[in-house]
């Protein structure tokens, strides 16, 4: 498994796209961007058959430092992003076939 930059996706997209490296990353920032101004703002962010972005609230938890594990650790309760993969991407990365008809 890679990781994958975003200079490599730009790169991917303009060459299959045909389309000049700077345009996509113009385009890719703008859609990030929007992307965190709507996750900021408290919205759901819904993309057909890839998933679904949302901030939910994480409690307030107690956790241990793994040096000195008698040590209790109060972790805040804060705000997060939490992602859940569409149908379409679940498939593909289980490798299961997809059924077209879903």
């Amino acid at each position: 498994m890679a990781t994958k930059t975003k200079k490599e996706l730009i790169a991917k997209i303009a060459h299959k796209t045909s389309q000049h490296p700077n345009e996509v990353r113009n385009v890719v920032q703008s859609f990030l961007d929007e992307i965190t101004d709507c996750l900021s703002n408290g919205d759901r962010l819904e993309f057909r058959d890839f998933g679904v972005f949302e901030v939910v609230r994480r409690k307030q938890k107690i956790g241990r430092n793994p040096k000195n594990a008698s040590v209790a650790i109060v972790i805040p309760e804060r705000q997060a992003v939490k992602f859940t993969a569409g149908k379409k991407m679940k498939y593909l990365i289980e490798g299961k076939p997809l059924n077209q008809n879903a």
